[in-house]
C-alpha cells in the first residue's frame, strides 16, 4: 500500500462529497467517461485564460530565446511534478493535474510585477486587494466562460477540491510542513495569500511542486540568459553542492524524491531537514542575485508605465448608464482596446440580463467599474498589453 492512499481524493474519504460539489449540476454527454476531476481538468484546458499563460511572463519578460520559461511552461512543469509525488504517494493524480493547470490562471501580465502593480490600483480606487491566487478563484469562477451543449455562453463551475487547490496554491512561502485542513470553508473567506492549508492532501502536493518547480527552471533561465556572472554561478554551485550538473532536472529529481521519503500522513508533507536548509539558501540566493537585479528593476519599470496607462485610458471614460456610450466615443482614438473592452465588460455587467453567466459589475458603482479594468487587464498577455499601450501613445 502506498503511503497516503487511505486519505487520497476517492470515494472512501469522508470529504468526498464536498470535494466533488460544483454550484451547478454539470449536463453529462451519453457515454461520458471521465471523472468528475478530469473533467474539471479538460474544461481548463479548454479555457481561453489557459491558452493566454503561454504568453505571460514566468520570471523573465519577453525574453529572445524561445526555451525560457513561460507561465504555461511552469504550469505544466507543476503538473508534472505533482503527478509524480501524488502517484508515488497513492494519492489522486487526476485531482493533481486539474490544480496544477489551473493554479496560475489568476496571473498578470508580467508575473508578480504585475500582480504588485494592480494591487495597488485596485487598493487605491476599490479599497480591495489584488493577488493572483484570489484573481486565480475569481478567473474559474466568474470570468472564463464555456460553450455548453445549447451553444450558451456559461460559467465554468468547477469542484470544490480544484477551486480550493487554486486559492490555496501559494507557494511562493516557507512553509516546513503542509498538512490539509479539516473544514470545507467559504472560498470567500481569504483575505489573503497563505491564509489557510488546503482541504485536500492532493492540493498540498500542488502547493509544494509549485515551489519545487520554479526553484528549478528559474536558476537555468537565470544563467541561460546571463543574469548572473561567473561569480554567482560559483557560489550557486556551492549552496547546491551537486557539483557541475547544475540543471533543472537534476535539482527537481533531488527535491522529489527527499519530499517522497521523508513525508507520512501523521508528519505531513515535508523535506528532510538537509533539503530544507538548501531551499532556504536558493530563496536567499534568489532573492539577492535574482529578483533584485538591475535589470529586472528597469522592466518593472516599464510594466508599471503600460499597465497604469491601460487603466487611467479606461477609466477615464467613466460616466454611470452612459460609460459604453462614453467608450465609443473614444473608439475611434483608441480603436482596438475600447471595442475589445465593451465586448468584453457587456459579458458581465449587471445591467445586460442576456446570456447565463454570472453577472458582476454594476455601472452605477464607479468602484465595480474600477475593477472590471482591473480584471480585464489581469487577463491580457503581455504582448497584448503592449500592444494596446502602444495604440495609446501611437498617432
Amino acid at each position: 500500500m502506498k503511503k497516503f492512499e487511505s486519505v487520497a481524493a476517492n470515494e472512501k474519504n469522508p470529504k468526498w462529497q464536498k470535494m466533488i460539489e460544483r454550484e451547478n449540476m454539470l449536463n453529462k454527454k451519453s457515454g461520458d467517461i471521465r471523472t468528475e476531476f478530469e473533467r474539471d481538468y479538460t474544461r481548463i484546458l479548454y479555457s481561453t485564460a489557459y491558452r493566454r499563460l503561454k504568453h505571460k511572463t514566468q520570471v523573465y519578460f519577453s525574453p529572445v530565446s524561445d526555451h525560457i520559461c513561460t507561465r504555461i511552461e511552469h504550469v505544466n512543469y507543476v503538473e508534472s511534478i505533482s503527478y509524480t509525488i501524488a502517484n508515488n504517494l497513492g494519492l489522486n493524480t487526476e485531482l493533481t493535474k486539474a490544480i496544477s493547470i489551473a493554479h496560475d490562471l489568476g496571473h498578470s501580465p508580467f508575473g508578480h510585477a504585475g500582480e504588485k502593480i494592480l494591487n495597488n490600483i485596485m487598493q487605491k480606487e476599490v479599497g480591495e486587494s489584488f493577488w493572483h491566487e484570489k484573481n486565480g478563484l475569481n478567473a474559474v469562477d466568474n470570468l472564463n466562460l464555456l460553450e455548453n451543449h445549447m451553444g450558451e455562453k456559461v460559467n465554468l463551475n468547477l469542484t470544490y477540491a480544484v477551486r480550493d487547490g487554486i486559492i490555496s496554491h501559494c507557494g511562493e512561502v516557507n512553509d516546513k510542513i503542509l498538512k490539509p485542513r479539516k473544514e470545507a470553508i467559504d472560498l470567500k473567506m481569504y483575505t489573503k495569500p497563505n491564509e489557510y492549508m488546503p482541504y485536500t492532501w492532493e492540493g498540498c502536493v500542488v502547493k509544494l511542486s509549485d515551489r519545487i518547480a520554479y526553484m528549478g527552471r528559474d536558476i537555468e533561465d537565470s544563467i541561460s540568459l546571463k543574469v548572473l556572472d561567473k561569480k554567482q554561478i560559483e557560489e550557486l554551485k556551492r549552496v547546491l553542492n551537486i557539483g557541475k550538473n547544475m540543471n533543472n532536472s537534476n535539482i527537481i529529481g533531488i527535491l522529489i524524491n527527499d519530499v517522497c521519503e521523508n513525508s507520512s500522513i501523521e508528519e505531513g508533507l515535508k523535506f528532510s531537514y538537509e533539503k530544507i536548509k538548501l531551499l532556504d539558501k536558493i530563496n536567499e540566493f534568489y532573492i539577492k542575485n535574482v529578483y533584485n537585479s538591475e535589470k529586472l528593476e528597469s522592466t518593472n519599470r516599464y510594466f508599471k508605465l503600460v499597465l497604469e496607462e491601460l487603466f487611467l485610458t479606461l477609466y477615464k471614460t467613466y460616466d454611470k448608464e452612459r460609460t459604453i456610450e462614453k467608450l465609443k466615443e473614444k473608439e475611434n482614438i483608441y480603436p482596438k482596446l475600447i471595442s475589445s473592452f465593451i465586448e468584453w465588460l457587456k459579458e458581465y455587467i449587471k445591467e445586460n440580463k442576456e446570456g447565463k453567466n454570472r453577472k458582476l459589475y454594476s455601472l452605477k458603482d464607479k468602484k465595480d467599474y474600477a475593477k472590471a479594468i482591473i480584471h480585464y487587464i489581469s487577463g491580457m498577455t503581455d504582448k497584448y498589453a503592449i500592444e494596446m499601450y502602444n495604440e495609446i501613445i501611437s498617432f
